[in-house]
C-alpha cells in the first residue's frame, strides 16, 4: 500500500499543537510528478496545498518526515508562497536563500544534504538571518552558484532538485517551489486571509493550554507579528470570490473548431455567468462610508457578473430588491433602518438559486441558517474582531 501522508499526520505532529493545528487547514495530495515535496496554491479554491511524493516520504524516517513537514509550513507562515518576492522575481538563488532562512530552525531535523547555514556550502553563513539578507549574500558573491541542475536552467525556472547521484556533492535543497510563482494574485489574496485564520485559530489552542512545541519564543513573536498583523486587500479577496463563483455553461458550435477532432465535430462554446446575491444590512451601525466603497467596488465588478441587491433588516424587502446589469453603475443607498436578522436574506437566496452570496453587514445578528451557496461576509474592523457569532466562512474586513 503506497503512503499516504494523511494517516500519518497526527502521530508526525502530536507533540508539535501549532503546526498540527495549521495542517488542518492545508490539503495534502499525493504526487509522483515532484521528487520529493512542495507546497502552492489550488487556484479554484485559494486553499493551500501540500504535495508530496509518497515514495520520498516512505523513505525517511519519522524526525524527517516532521521535519519536512514543517519546513514546507514555514514557507507558508514566512509568506514565500505569498508575498515575498526579490524584484527579480523567482530564481534558484531566491530559493535558496528561502530555505536557509527557515533550516536555521530545523538542524538535525531534515534529511541529509540540505541548504543549512554554517554547513557545507554555506559553512560561512549564520544562523538565523531573513531569506532577503542570504538572498543578498548569494547574488553578490554569486557562490555557491546554482547550476542548471539546481533547476536554475531553462525551462524549469522554480524546480529544486539535483539528481541523487548529485545528492552527495554537499548542501542541497529538498523540495520543490515551482508552484509559488503560478498562482494569481487573486488567489493569493485570499489563501493568505485563510492562512491568516489558521494561524489565529492556531494560536489561540496553543495559549488555551496545549502550548506550542518546539517553536521559540522569538518565533511565535515573528509569526503571530507577520500573519496576524497583516493586512489584505478587500477588493481582490471580493474579485476573487465572484471569479470562482462563476458556472461554466457550453454548448456546441460549428463557428469553433474542435481541438480534439478538427472538421469531424463541432467545437465547444464556454460562456461564464455568476449570478451573485449582495445582501445589505439596513441597521444602521453599517457606516455610510462603507456602503460607498462597497458600491464603488461593485461598480467595477459588474463588468463581471450580474448582481441582485437584497435590502434586509429582519426580513427581505422583496419590493427592493434589483438586478445589477453588467456595465450599469450605482450609487450607495440605504432603504431601511432597523434590526438585524441573517436567515432572512439566506432563505431567499437559497430558494433562487444564486452561485454566491455576499452580506454586508456589521456582524452583529444571531448565526443564520447554511447557505446552499458560498457565502462571503464583508465587514468593518469592529465586525471582524468581535463578530456576534463565530463562522468558517470568510469574513473579509472593508478598509474605507
Amino acid at each position: 500500500m503506497a503512503f499516504d501522508l494523511n494517516f500519518h499526520i497526527y502521530s508526525l505532529l502530536q507533540e508539535e499543537p501549532f503546526f498540527a493545528a495549521l495542517s488542518r487547514s492545508i490539503d495534502k495530495r499525493a504526487d509522483r510528478s515532484i521528487p520529493t515535496a512542495g507546497v502552492g496554491i489550488d487556484e479554484d479554491s485559494g486553499y493551500f496545498v501540500l504535495h508530496y511524493n509518497p515514495e520520498y516520504f516512505e523513505k525517511l524516517s519519522a524526525d524527517q518526515r516532521k521535519g519536512v513537514l514543517k519546513h514546507e509550513f514555514y514557507h507558508l507562515v514566512f509568506e514565500h508562497v505569498t508575498s515575498r518576492l526579490p524584484s527579480e522575481g523567482m530564481t534558484p538563488y531566491w530559493n535558496i536563500a528561502t530555505d536557509l532562512a527557515i533550516n536555521s530552525y530545523l538542524k538535525g531535523q531534515l534529511p541529509e544534504n540540505c541548504c543549512m547555514p554554517g554547513e557545507g556550502k554555506f559553512a560561512t553563513f549564520p544562523s538565523h538571518k531573513t531569506a532577503e539578507w542570504y538572498y543578498d549574500q548569494l547574488t553578490a558573491n554569486k557562490s555557491p552558484s546554482p547550476s542548471d541542475e539546481d533547476g536554475g536552467g531553462k525551462g524549469n525556472p522554480g524546480a529544486d532538485e539535483r539528481s541523487s547521484e548529485d545528492a552527495d556533492s554537499g548542501n542541497e535543497q529538498f523540495d520543490s517551489h515551482e508552484e509559488w510563482g503560478k498562482a494569481s494574485h487573486q488567489a493569493k489574496e485570499i489563501a493568505k486571509e485563510r492562512l491568516k485564520e489558521s494561524v489565529k485559530k492556531a494560536s489561540q489552542e496553543c495559549e488555551g493550554g496545549k502550548g506550542w512545541g518546539s517553536l521559540s519564543t522569538r518565533m511565535r513573536k515573528d509569526i503571530i507579528d507577520r500573519i496576524l498583523n497583516a493586512t489584505v486587500d478587500w477588493r481582490k479577496v471580493l474579485r476573487y470570490f465572484i471569479k470562482t463563483s462563476q458556472r461554466a455553461s457550453k454548448q456546441s458550435t460549428i463557428k469553433k473548431i474542435n481541438r480534439r477532432y478538427p472538421y469531424i465535430h463541432p467545437g465547444r462554446k464556454v460562456s461564464r455567468q455568476a449570478k451573485i446575491a449582495i445582501s445589505i444590512d439596513q441597521s444602521g451601525s453599517v457606516s455610510d462610508g462603507m456602503l460607498s466603497s462597497f458600491f464603488a467596488q461593485l461598480n467595477e465588478l459588474a463588468k463581471l457578473a450580474e448582481f441582485t441587491v437584497i435590502p434586509f433588516d429582519d426580513k427581505v424587502f422583496e419590493e427592493r430588491i434589483f438586478v445589477w446589469q453588467k456595465g450599469k453603475n450605482h450609487t450607495k443607498e440605504r432603504v431601511l433602518c432597523g434590526g438585524t436578522c441573517f436567515d432572512a436574506p439566506t432563505h431567499y437566496v437559497n430558494n433562487h438559486n444564486f452561485d454566491g452570496h455576499i452580506i454586508l453587514t456589521d456582524m452583529y445578528a444571531p448565526k443564520p441558517k447554511g447557505s446552499k451557496c458560498q457565502r462571503l461576509w464583508m465587514t468593518d474592523h469592529t465586525g471582524a474582531s468581535m463578530p456576534y457569532f463565530t463562522t468558517n466562512e470568510k469574513i473579509i474586513v472593508i478598509n474605507t
